[in-house]
Formats: C-alpha cells, sequence, structure tokens
C-alpha cells in the first residue's frame, strides 16, 4: 500500500498507473523518432539512385561521350570557318565580276584617237610606257619586235592583239611636245594618249591612267605594260598569257623583293620608307616595272578606285602595293627578264625563247637604240611566230 496525504492508495490501483504510463510512453516514442532502421535503408537507396552514382565503367562511357561530343563540336567549328573563306573568296570575285560588268556599261569610252565607240574585243593590250625625248626608242621598236601600218592593225582586228605606245601631255598642252608626237602618230597611227601630265615622278599615275583609260577602249582578258628599251617576243608572250586565261585576278612579271632607300639622293630613292618598317627592310613582292601583265578583273579594279588608290615613288612598287591586299595570283615567270645575248641567245637556240629581254644593270637594254637591232636578230622568235598563235 502506498500512502498518499495520509491515506493509503491500494496496489490495483499503482498498477494501471504504471500501465497507463507506459502506453502513453509508447505512443510518444512512436510520433516523435525521425524514422525507422528500414525506412532508412530504403531512402538512402533512393538517394543513391538520385544523386547517380556510379561504377568506373559508367564514368568511362560518360567521358567518351563527352570526348567525342567535344571532338564534334570541334569538327563542327573548322568546317563553319572553312565556309566562310570559301564565301569570303566567292564574294570577293562576284564583286570584280560586278564593278567590270558595270564598268563595261556605265564607263566612258574612246577610241585610240579620242573619237567615242564602243568597246573592242580584243585578247590582249600590250602598252609601251615611253616619253617626249625617245622618239629614237620608238623607231628602234618599229623596226625590231613590234609590227607597224596595216600588219598592226590587222594583229589588232584578227589576232585581238593591240600594241600602242603610251604617253601622255606636256606642262603646256598644244606646245612643241605635244605637235611632235601628235605628227608621228598621224603617220604610225600607234599611240595611245592619255590625260595625264609627263613626267618622271609621275610615272605611279602613268600606269594608273593607262590601265584607266585601256579598260574603257578594248575590252581585253590581258593588259600589259613595258618599257620602250625592252625587247619583246611578241608571239612568245601571248602564248604564255594564255595558260592564265582561266584564271582569276593574276598578276604576271618578275616578282622581286628590293630594299626600301631612304637616302636622299639616289636612285629610286622612297620617301615614304617609315611605311615598310625599319631601315634595311624590303619591299613586299612586287613585278619588277620593264614588263609585266594583269588580268582584266585586276585593271578593271584598278580603273574603277584609281581616285584612292596610294601612289609611292615607284612605278612597280605602286602597282605592286595596288594589289597586295587582294586574292591575286602572282605568277612569277622568270622568262619576262632573260639577260641579252648571250643569254637569251643560248635560250632562243634551246628553243627556250624568252617573252622579254633587258639588261638588269640598265633597267633595260643598254644603249637600245643602237643594240635593240642587235638583240632582235640574236634573241627574236621569228616575224612568222605571232601569227602562228593559237588563240
Amino acid at each position: 500500500m502506498l500512502k498518499v496525504r495520509g491515506k493509503l492508495v491500494p496496489g490495483k490501483v499503482i498498477l494501471m498507473l504504471c500501465m497507463a504510463s507506459f502506453l502513453a510512453g509508447t505512443l510518444f516514442t512512436r510520433h516523435t523518432w525521425p524514422y525507422s532502421p528500414v525506412n532508412n535503408d530504403l531512402r538512402f537507396k533512393n538517394h543513391q539512385q538520385k544523386i547517380g552514382l556510379a561504377t568506373p565503367r559508367d564514368c568511362d562511357r560518360k567521358r567518351k561521350l563527352v570526348e567525342q561530343s567535344s571532338s564534334d563540336i570541334i569538327g563542327d567549328v573548322e568546317k563553319t570557318h572553312q565556309a566562310i573563306r570559301s564565301l569570303d573568296k566567292t564574294i570577293s570575285t562576284l564583286e570584280m565580276e560586278l564593278e567590270a560588268a558595270r564598268t563595261s556599261l556605265t564607263g566612258t569610252k574612246f577610241s585610240s584617237s579620242n573619237k567615242t565607240s564602243s568597246l573592242q574585243k580584243a585578247f590582249v593590250v600590250i602598252g609601251i610606257n615611253t616619253a617626249f625625248s625617245s622618239k629614237k626608242r620608238r623607231d628602234s621598236v618599229r623596226e625590231t619586235w613590234m609590227p607597224t601600218g596595216a600588219k598592226l592593225k590587222k594583229l589588232g582586228k584578227e589576232m585581238g592583239i593591240i600594241i600602242r605606245f603610251v604617253i601622255g601631255h606636256s606642262a603646256t598642252p598644244g606646245g612643241v611636245l605635244d605637235r611632235a608626237i601628235d605628227a608621228e602618230e598621224e603617220k604610225y597611227q600607234d599611240f595611245l594618249r592619255l590625260k595625264h601630265v609627263e613626267g618622271y615622278h609621275e610615272l605611279s599615275t602613268k600606269t594608273r591612267v593607262y590601265f584607266s583609260t585601256a579598260v574603257s577602249i578594248w575590252d581585253a582578258e590581258f593588259y600589259v605594260k613595258v618599257d620602250d628599251d625592252v625587247h619583246v617576243n611578241v608571239g612568245m608572250l601571248v602564248t604564255s598569257l594564255a595558260r592564265y586565261r582561266s584564271k582569276p585576278r593574276t598578276y604576271i612579271g618578275c616578282m622581286k623583293s628590293g630594299p626600301v632607300l631612304f637616302q636622299k639622293g639616289v636612285r629610286y630613292h622612297e620617301p615614304e620608307y617609315w611605311k615598310f618598317g625599319e631601315e634595311g627592310n624590303k619591299y613586299f613582292r612586287h613585278a619588277t616595272g620593264q614588263i609585266y601583265a594583269i588580268s582584266k578583273d585586276l585593271a578593271t579594279y584598278i580603273s574603277s578606285n584609281s581616285g584612292i588608290l596610294h601612289r609611292y615613288a615607284n612605278e612597280d612598287v605602286s602597282l605592286g602595293s595596288w594589289l597586295i591586299g587582294l586574292d591575286v595570283q602572282h605568277i612569277d615567270d622568270r622568262s619576262m627578264c632573260c639577260g641579252t645575248p648571250p643569254d637569251c641567245e643560248w635560250r632562243t637556240q634551246g628553243g627556250n625563247v624568252c617573252v622579254a629581254a633587258f639588261d638588269w644593270s640598265c633597267s633595260g637594254i643598254c644603249k637600245s637604240v643602237e643594240r635593240m637591232k642587235f638583240v632582235h636578230d640574236s634573241c627574236g622568235e621569228g616575224d612568222v611566230a605571232v601569227w602562228n598563235v593559237d588563240l
């Protein structure tokens, strides 16, 4: 018996209270315990599945999939770059062709006699750069490699080969120098007169005006510039050019890269030498100025952009700079810069006729007036060769 405040409590009551306390404790424990061991195992397994615990084989497979995916992405990027480069070239070609077509449709058209006419079809236009003081040089050319009179006209009409002496006018138009050229033109009909003031330091401008004028008269596949103290085998020149008639944007000549001369007073001094880097640097590759050829699209490009093309001191450098930033094929043809006899003579005897011959030491044939006939007799292709060219 248990006494409560002086009273005895029966044992049965105590037993019942103990049992009630036990049951209440059991109920309380069930509601407050966070999870059972069984539930804990199941939840851990589910957690494993959710976080994706993998075996080493699974990791290896996934790594390979990632690497393969990266490789595919890199390949796709490279293909995209190639496609962009191809598209850039296509756009460049189309732009030049469009400019050529626009010039053909809207350009001012002149004839060699300064009378308006339609463009004349030709294979090549050969412009012989000359000066007022070079009458004897012109005569030496007419007596050797350049046809005259009816033969010159026939060559242009039947073969599409146009040959003209290229000259501008004097600082005083209509003066004695211009009248002398007018008289010579009336006799030979072999000049291309330019709207240009003649002068040694204006050769870059003259070259630019020559191409612009030539493309406004003749619709030719090639345009050639040659100096009047260089010997040319016209048949071999035409044969060589014909190899490249299907190639766009061709620039053909004897490619060189000479030093940039910064000293004042020396020949070929370049006042803008600083644009080419440090002293002692060389020019970019360009054709030597004695003779070179460019395709129609390049001549049209020069004509269309003549107002913004920069002119350096040296004419051949200027032309090279106009083309260096374009997608142009530079063709290095060493047959266009053979030496005078015995060099070109040995080549001719061996069946390798040169396109052009001159002396590097003179930037032309030394004493060309006296020696042009000698070079022609020793290295010429023969007077009938040009008429046998198959175009």
